[in-house]
């Protein structure tokens, strides 16, 4: 289907080669995902999207945009469509205020599921929803569990973000998905404001980095620490990098299981979190705490 990438760091930092540069960057990774391509990056707290329907191997703007990005929240993805044209609209990742969400799977008969799933969203929102795909419907339902706990445009933690997503996906499964029927929901979900960052695994592979064998910028970073070139200790990290697959190079990658769920907070606290009901019910494992 498609690949997903999230990057979020204490200081602004150059993605090209994630993006670009290494053997299997995103672009490269286009090849098998041809259908379209975003990427958002955050400039004074607000996202900046540019999005094509283009594949990104051969698109002469998603190697300007990744080579000029330099930002403490970036997400990116390609897009191999299984609902909806290949059209700018129908390509990830989704934007509304603050928020920018990207989605690796698929909800099965979706167009019978339509209706019923944009009936599940608040209908201040649901008018925002301009393309064709599920995946911008599951974005817009997440906008519509996540405002339950306060303002869009507020401070919202990864307690109430982590949360929201699992209700997310909860609402989709019952309305979507048959029991005793194989094809199921995949909603392996990425969303930021440009603070917090979480991603859910939900049935596509999605792996998890914090620290390299060796930061090939230790010498000239402001921002070096242990936690930089070691499991963190005391739960905080200095960047977080989310992928579908481990991007080669000296980052060390955890594979997150069905129902998992990890993020960071606007401290650059790290928090990986078991399939459960909900981190707000207890159910995180805080990592270092």
């Amino acid at each position: 289907m498609c690949r997903i990438f999230g990057f979020r760091s204490v200081i602004p930092s150059q993605v090209h080669r994630s993006l670009v540069a290494a053997d299997n960057a995103l672009a490269v990774q286009s090849e098998r995902h041809p259908d379209g391509w975003g990427v958002a990056y955050y400039v004074d707290g607000a996202p900046h999207v540019t999005k094509s329907a283009a594949g990104a191997m051969d698109d002469a703007l998603f190697r300007r945009v990744s080579g000029i990005v330099s930002s403490e929240t970036v997400v990116a993805h390609i897009r191999k469509a299984t609902q909806g044209a290949m059209t700018v609209l129908n390509s990830h990742p989704f934007q509304y205020g603050r928020w920018v969400m990207a989605h690796n799977g698929d909800i099965p008969n979706f167009p019978a599921m339509r209706a019923p799933l944009e009936a599940a969203i608040a209908p201040r929102l649901r008018r925002f929803i301009l393309g064709e795909t599920d995946s911008e419907r599951v974005f817009f339902l997440f906008l519509s569990e996540l405002s339950k706990y306060g303002e869009l445009g507020g401070r919202l933690g990864l307690e109430e973000v982590s949360a929201a997503l699992r209700e997310t996906v909860s609402i989709v499964r019952t309305i979507a998905d048959v029991p005793g029927e194989k094809a199921r929901s995949l909603l392996t979900l990425l969303v930021t404001n440009g603070q917090v960052m979480a991603a859910h695994q939900g049935g596509k592979e999605l792996y998890y980095s914090t620290w390299k064998r060796r930061c090939a910028d230790r010498d000239i970073c402001p921002s070096l620490s242990a936690a930089c070139e070691a499991p963190t200790r005391d739960g905080r990290v200095n960047h977080m990098v989310i992928a579908s697959e481990p991007l080669q190079g000296e980052n060390v990658w955890e594979a997150l299981g069905e129902g998992d769920i990890v993020g960071v907070d606007w401290r650059m606290k790290l928090v990986v979190s078991k399939d459960g009901p909900s981190l707000a019910q207890g159910s995180e494992a805080a990592v270092g705490s």
